[in-house]
Formats: structure tokens, C-alpha cells, sequence
């Protein structure tokens, strides 16, 4: 995975000077390991590379453990095995439910333990029958008269799947504008494309980006549009609302009625102007006008069974929509980095910051109706898509992380790791590793809260969703954490709890029915992808990169491709179909600066890779005679062999459909690209509305091989 903001961060420091930094002494590995610090890495399968000690220092402290002199590690260490030794219990037990179950963590012999379920039940229990799925609390009774408490997450075994084999699309919503979009897609399109995929494709399901909330613009300057850095993945953003399905907006009278009117006419002129004018998607823009209309909707008073829906969703969300509400409200005021507002209001318990919510109570509850606003259209588009027939509906995605300066750094910042930043080691890809600027959980905090933040987290997205996928999905198991100051060349891997991370995952999903889906592209540590497939997690294969690598390193058939898997052609991070076919990816790469070779070498080595595609699309039969050159036929063919793979979700990119050349996100730059903001478009780069998709000829013959039985494959 590149950064979210799809630039990667260089230092001065390669993986050499990384090795030669290492050399932490035996008592600092301990007590880092101990911790879940790894003190090596392997930037290169055959090149082992050691963690500088001074990282290794400041990943503990932000752990709260000091390791900074001789004697802070041996008394930190004394401290972790006296703390150890005294619990029974770790702070958060885990298990498995049902066949093959996972019991208790290992307990002194003779050990009774009891276990009081959600429910208010409970029960004796000998560690290996049966619990069912949920958040319960565990004591242990030692022989010595020890007692010890902890909560006891127990999960299913195995997450069960899709309901049946099927494709679906995939599309970043904001690209996909109809002719009622007030510049961008929002979920009135998003609905629309569901019922439509649904009714007269035979989709299954719609995979988009992350909808969470965005850190605003500061200072006038635009807010990042990248999808995968937000301020907030516990609520979505309201500028995917659509405005009109508001019910408070029919109820609109006298001037407010006028001033939305003209709302609506800017709106019409913003969407043209990306449309027909070749303008860029511009999210301040709209969120502008939406905001100016909500703001109207808000003085239309809720009729009674509205008020009871809010105030039940105000019940059920309680301080984390609090929270939220009031960062927005004195982002407002003082700038979106909290970090830089007055020291009292920094603290989201601080007394200041309770007064402050008061003060600014219309604000902040602004805010909050926004939330419910969001989550009434979200619900929505997932019950249109089941309507429609889709067996899973909306895959919703899960960024890795969150801004810093952001509403979710600012009320989880007992949560999150202070002065750390999620990135990727060094490798192959990319020499000089990789920092995404993204704070990290904290393990030890997640675990004396019972995983509940993440929890709350996971809940609030699958409400709305038939399937989830886990952007880079390994971060469940270790993060690449970069101290502040440092090139990500100098970062360790710090673990996690997978069963834990895993088993949280599962418990929500079993709950909401959902299908997870795992981003596991890039460098998988050993067992990863076993122990997803194993807990019934698909993965994610992409057709340019499935080859045997442990042979001759030739594209694997499509009979060798793994099930649990969701098989696509491409990403939003990566050249479209018709990009790669005809090199136009390499050529975009060059005009940039980005091209690590010279051009006729890159050009020569990409015209190989799609020849050698093409040859075995023609071996296979799935590409006729003499249709080489065609584009659109070659498109077919590719999603023709994804179709006779055993994956269970096979994925179509939506621009692939009408020939889009351009990435959405170019990962490796920054400004240099207008990631995140373009719209979908056919193949001379004129934007293409919803409208014009669903008549779309290209679009409906390449649906017409995915309505087609593939022989050989269990549908």
C-alpha cells in the first residue's frame, strides 16, 4: 500500500544505513520484545535488516515505557514480569466459539473460572465448551485463592462468506456524477447505481471508498481529497448527502424555499463545470453550497416521529458522537489541527472543553443532526441494493488510520501512539520506505479497553453494509510505526493481538451479517493470508500480479487462483485496464518524472507483461482470433478469465467499463496529479454521468459476460 494521500515520503537514510543503525543491546530486545517491538526487519528476503536502537527507544515510550537509559530498561523490564506475574488473566481473553474452538489463555492448574455473559448469565466454564459469540466477562479463581477478572471476547470460528459466487462493481462514489449531483457523486447516486447494477446487471455488490468525515480546509486551503486520511472513520462525511432526499426539504417555504432554489441552480452550474467544462471534482465547492442548504433545513422544525429517530440515534451514539460534534464545532473556531488551539480545550474531558460544547451547544448538535442525517441515507442505499437483489450490497471500506490533526486523533488520543506515524518498511518498491502519516492504535491501550474503540468503530461501519473491506488488512497483524522527525527508513514493526484484532472483526461481522473482504496486496508476512482464509476473511487478487512466484514466475491459471478471494483486473491505486493495454500508464508515469528507468525499457517491459497476458487469454480461448487489438475485446476477455477463476466476488472497476485511462490516485505524487478529484470517463477523457453509463453499449456488453454461465465454475 502507498500512502493514503498517494505520495510516499523519501528520507536520506536507505535501507543499508537502517541495517547499519541497528545493534540494540540484549536487555532493550527484551524488553522489546515483551513489548511487541521488533528489533529486525527484512526490507529484502535475502537482506535482514536491524532497528536503530533510538527507535526502538522512542516506539516503547510512546508504548508509555521508558527505555531511554541502562537501568529505566532493567527496571522496566523487572516491572513487565512482576505486572505478569501477578494477573492470571491477560487485560483482554480471547476465544473461539463452536467447532474447533479456541479456549481461555493458558491459567495455573486447578484454576476455576467463571464466565458472565452479555446477557447478565453465566456460568462455570472449563475453557473448551462451547460460549456464544459476544463481550463477556471471565474470572479466574487460582488453587492459592488468587482471584483475576478480565472481558472475554469470544467469536465465531469462521465468517461464512457471500450467500453465492457473484461480480459486482467498484468505484470511488465521488467520481460517479449523475445529472442530479451537485458537483460529485453522493448517495442518492450511489442508490440509484445499486438498484440499477442490481436489477439489470445481476451485481451483487458495490465496492466504494471510505465515506468517513475529512479534516475541513484551513486558511483557505483545500481540504485533502483523499479518501483514505480522514478525521474520522467512526462517522461519515456529510457532504455525500444528497440534499433533496432531506424530508425537510419538500417542507422548505417562503424566502428559505427561494435560497434553496438558487442553491440548486450553482449546484447545476458546479456539476456542468466538471462535466462539460473539464473542470476537477472541487469537494469544498459543493460542500459549500450543501452546507449553506442544510443550514436552511435546520431551521424546519422535526415532526414528532423524526424527533424520536434522532434522539434515539443521539441515545445509541452517545459521547463518540459528542466528541465528534463538538471537533467540528471548534474546528470551526479555532482551525482543524487540534493540536494548535488553546492548551484547555485540547483535552476532549478538560473542563474548558465541556464549556466550550456549551457555548457553541447550536454548533455542536448542528453536527450531530448532520451524523443522523448521514446514517438515515446510509441505511438506505444498503436496503435499495438488497432490494434490488444484490446478496451483499454496499462493501464499505475501512482506511488504515486517521488524520492527526483530526476529530478521532483528538478523542482517542489515550488510544492512539503519540509522535508515531503508520508507514512501510523499505523494499523493491519502494527504496526509501514509505510514512502515511497516520497515528497507530496503540495495542496495550486497545487491550485495557477491551478493544471496545475499535469495536464501536467496526460497528458503526457494518450498520450500513452488506461487506467490509480492511484496507491493507496485515496491519491487524503488525504496523511499520515511523517516529515523528525520523525517514520511515528508521521505523519498526510493532504487533498486535491478531486474535484479538481478528476476532473483534469477526464478532461485529457475524453480528451484522456482513462479508470482510481484506486488502492484502504487497509484502504478507508468512501465515497471514492462512489465518485470514482461515477465519473466512477473503483476500484481494489483482490479474496483473497473480503469477506463480514460486516457479517460473508465469501468470497463474485461472484453475490456481484462491477462492477466498475477491479477483479483479485493477484498484483505484492502480492503471486502469485500458490504460495498462495500451501503455498510456507508463507514458502518464514519464510526463511525471516518475519513471525509475528509461522510457523505452519501461515501454519495452509493459508491452511484454500485456503481450504475455494476451497470449494466455488467446491459449485459453477466451480471447477470439485476431482480437488482439482490440481494446474493448481484450477488456471482455480479462473479465472472462476472472469469471472462470474459483473467487468467490469478482470485481469490475467501474471506469474499466467505458474505457477510463486515468488512475484515481497515482500513488507517488502529491500536487503533481489531481488525485482523488476526477470523474469517471470513457476513453478520450470526457466525463461519463450515470445516466450515460447505464446506456452504455461498451458498458452493457461487458455485463453481458458477466451474466454469462462460466463453464467450469460453480456460479
Amino acid at each position: 500500500m502507498t500512502r493514503p494521500d498517494g505520495g510516499t515520503h523519501g528520507g536520506t537514510h536507505g535501507a543499508r544505513g537502517a541495517a547499519a543503525g541497528g545493534g540494540c543491546g540484549p536487555a532493550l530486545a527484551e524488553l522489546a520484545a515483551r513489548h511487541g517491538v521488533d528489533t529486525r526487519f527484512r526490507p529484502f528476503p535475502d537482506r535482514p535488516a536491524g532497528v536503530p536502537p533510538e527507535t526502538v527507544v522512542a516506539v516503547l515510550g510512546a508504548l508509555g515505557v521508558d527505555a531511554t537509559t541502562p537501568g529505566a530498561v532493567r527496571a522496566a523490564l523487572a516491572r513487565h514480569d512482576e505486572q505478569a506475574a501477578a494477573r492470571l488473566l491477560p487485560p483482554c481473553a480471547v476465544a473461539r466459539t463452536g467447532a474447533g474452538a479456541r479456549g481461555c489463555p493458558p491459567v495455573p492448574p486447578g484454576t476455576a473460572l467463571h464466565v458472565t455473559l452479555e446477557d447478565g448469565t453465566s456460568r462455570d466454564w472449563n475453557g473448551t465448551d462451547g460460549l456464544p459469540p459476544g463481550r463477556h466477562r471471565l474470572t479466574a479463581r487460582a488453587p492459592d485463592g488468587r482471584t483475576d477478572t478480565a472481558p472475554l471476547i469470544v467469536a465465531p470460528p469462521r465468517l461464512p462468506g457471500p450467500p453465492r459466487r457473484g461480480h459486482g462493481l467498484m468505484v470511488q462514489l465521488y467520481s460517479l456524477l449523475s445529472q442530479r449531483s451537485w458537483g460529485m457523486g453522493d448517495l442518492g447516486d450511489l442508490a440509484d447505481l445499486a438498484s440499477w447494477a442490481g436489477r439489470r446487471l445481476g451485481s451483487e455488490f458495490l465496492q466504494i471508498n471510505p465515506l468517513h468525515a475529512a479534516v475541513p480546509a484551513a486558511d483557505g486551503a483545500p481540504t485533502d481529497p483523499s479518501p483514505y486520511r480522514p478525521s474520522s472513520r467512526r462517522f461519515a462525511d456529510p457532504v455525500h448527502l444528497r440534499v433533496e432526499d432531506v424530508p425537510e426539504f419538500a417542507l422548505l417555504r417562503g424566502t428559505d424555499r427561494e435560497r434553496a432554489g438558487a442553491l440548486l441552480e450553482r449546484a447545476d452550474n458546479l456539476r456542468e463545470s466538471v462535466l462539460r467544462k473539464g473542470a476537477l471534482i472541487d469537494r469544498d465547492a459543493v460542500w459549500a453550497l450543501k452546507r449553506e442548504a442544510l443550514h436552511l433545513l435546520r431551521r424546519v422544525p422535526l415532526g414528532p416521529g423524526r424527533t424520536a429517530e434522532y434522539l434515539d440515534f443521539l441515545a445509541e451514539q452517545g459521547r463518540a458522537l459528542d466528541d465528534h460534534a463538538t471537533w467540528c464545532a471548534l474546528a470551526e473556531a479555532h482551525g482543524p489541527d487540534w493540536r494548535t488551539w488553546p492548551a484547555g480545550l485540547r483535552d476532549p474531558r478538560s473542563g474548558q472543553t465541556a464549556r466550550a460544547r456549551q457555548e457553541r451547544r447550536e454548533e455542536v448538535d448542528f453536527h450531530r443532526w448532520l451524523a443522523w442525517l448521514v446514517h438515515g441515507q446510509l441505511v438506505a442505499v444498503q436496503r435499495t441494493a438488497r432490494q434490488a437483489g444484490m446478496a451483499v450490497g454496499i462493501v464499505h471500506d475501512l482506511a488504515v488510520g486517521v488524520h492527526p490533526h483530526g476529530s478521532d486523533a483528538w478523542a482517542l488520543q489515550d488510544e492512539l501512539a503519540a509522535g508515531m506515524s503508520v508507514g512501510a518498511p523499505p523494499d523493491a518498491f519502494s527504496p526509501h520506505g514509505q510514512d502515511w502519516g497516520l497515528p497507530p492504535w496503540r495495542p496495550d491501550a486497545l487491550a485495557a479497553r477491551a478493544y471496545a474503540p475499535y469495536g464501536e468503530l467496526l460497528h458503526n461501519l457494518l450498520r450500513y453494509a452488506g461487506g467490509l473491506r480492511v484496507d491493507h488488512v496485515m496491519g491487524l497483524f503488525r504496523l511499520w510505526w515511523v517516529p515523528e522527525g525520523r525517514p520511515p527508513t528508521e521505523g519498526a514493526y510493532v504487533r498486535y493481538d491478531a486474535d484479538a484484532m481478528l476476532g473483534v472483526l469477526a464478532l461485529e461481522a457475524h453480528r451484522a451479517g456482513a462479508v470482510v473482504v481484506g486488502e492484502d496486496l504487497g509484502t504478507v508476512e508468512p501465515g497471514v493470508r492462512e489465518e485470514l482464509a482461515g477465519r473466512g476473511i477473503l483476500g484481494t487478487s489483482v490479474l496483473w500480479f497473480e503469477r506463480d512466484h514460486d516457479g517460473d514466475g508465469a501468470p497463474l491459471p485461472p484453475g490456481a487462483w484462491r477462492d477466498d478471494c475477491l479477483a479483479t483486473a485493477t484498484t483505484h491505486d492502480l492503471p486502469s485496464t485500458a490504460a495498462r493495454l495500451t501503455g498510456e500508464h507508463v507514458g502518464l508515469r514519464h510526463r511525471l518524472g516518475l519513471l525509475a528507468r528509461p522510457l523505452a525499457e519501461e515501454r519495452e517491459e509493459a508491452a511484454a507483461e500485456v503481450a504475455e497476458w494476451i497470449a494466455v487469454l488467446e491459449r485459453l480461448g477466451l480471447l477470439p482470433e485476431g482480437r488482439a487489438g482490440d481494446e474493448e475485446e481484450v477488456v471482455r476477455a480479462v473479465h472472462r478469465f476472472l469469471l472462470r477463476t474459483p473467487a468467490r466476488m469478482v470485481g469490475v472497476w467501474l471506469p474499466d467499463a467505458v474505457g477510463d485511462r486515468r488512475p484515481q490516485n497515482l500513488p507517488g505524487t502529491w500536487d503533481q496529479y489531481p488525485n482523488w478529484r476526477l470523474p469517471v470517463a470513457d476513453a478520450q477523457g470526457r466525463p461519463v454521468t450515470l445516466e450515460q453509463l447505464a446506456a452504455s453499449p461498451r458498458l452493457q456488453a461487458l455485463a453481458d459476460e458477466l451474466r454469462r454461465p462460466t463453464p467450469g465454475t460453480p456460479r
